[in-house]
């Protein structure tokens, strides 16, 4: 995500850009005809790769996730030997966008892993410990997959999305513990989501601001802020993901549109009946 004010002197078209976007949001407008508070279409599909354990393929306008869960066996981490493990996996994919890069992972891809497990882990919507099948020993190891297929602004928050949705299809193989040894039984077993984490991104040019920025907007914003929060309300993960300053006058609006967004966004699961 390119910021406006990013340390190097803007070109004259992105002077322009982010004029114009300023003088529409004044007018409760935006470029592609929505308000200053509107999310695009959002498409939810699960159970989209055969293969995986769990999965789910998110669109948010022209932006396009797709994520995949696996499990297997592994030793729990020594200073938290009565959980299962959790990790999240990110990747930008050439084809998605002329901005990204074959290669080992980027920066842009660690920081949209980080968020998408900062927002699930804080927000335990995942029970870790029972996970844990022998502490210390072994316990359920949880992977998270998913790649951007699409790029046309704003991946954060689908791919939280596409990862709670994922999660919530997945099934594990079913284990008991025998005499102090793992054997493994017939069936699966779901993983439970005790919450369901949803994320928003809002934007800002001066003192305006736009809630899920498409990819001309993201070239003239000031900067921008990943928000997410429980299905009960509560904060769990807050990234400011680009340079520039928030005002602090705004932060108290910025958090009540960011709740009363995610609130709609969690809606969009429960209706298509993705999640319960």
């Amino acid at each position: 995500m390119t910021a406006y004010f990013s340390g190097k002197e803007p070109t004259f078209t992105v002077r322009l850009l982010h004029d114009r976007v300023y003088e529409l949001l004044a007018e409760e407008k935006r470029l592609d005809g929505r308000t200053p508070k509107d999310i695009r279409k959002i498409d939810i599909k699960t159970s989209v790769i055969d293969k995986a354990d769990g999965s789910a393929m998110v669109s948010m306008g022209g932006t396009r996730i797709i994520a995949g869960v696996k499990t297997e066996i592994g030793q729990p981490f020594s200073d938290r030997p009565n959980e299962g493990v959790f990790t999240v996996n990110a990747e930008l994919l050439p084809l998605a966008s002329k901005s990204f890069e074959p290669g080992p992972p980027s920066e842009e891809g660690v920081e949209l892993a980080r968020i998408v497990d900062r927002s699930v882990r804080e927000s335990r919507a995942i029970d870790l410990e029972k996970l844990c099948l022998i502490p210390g020993q072994k316990a359920y190891v949880i992977f998270v997959d998913f790649y951007v297929l699409d790029y046309d602004g704003n991946y954060f928050d689908p791919a939280v999305l596409a990862a709670v949705a994922a999660l919530s299809t997945a099934r594990l193989p079913k284990y008991e513990v025998v005499n102090g040894e793992l054997e493994k039984k017939e069936g699966t077993i779901p993983i439970s989501l005790r919450t369901i984490p949803v994320s928003v991104t809002i934007g800002l040019i001066k003192d305006k601001m736009l809630v899920d920025p498409s990819l001309a907007e993201e070239s003239s914003l000031d900067t921008s802020l990943v928000v997410a929060f429980t299905s009960e309300g509560n904060l769990c993960a807050v990234q400011k993901n680009s340079s520039g300053y928030i005002p602090l006058d705004l932060m108290k609006n910025i958090l009540s549109v960011a709740k009363e967004r995610t609130d709609f966004i969690r809606s969009r699961l429960t209706e298509l009946g993705k999640v319960g």
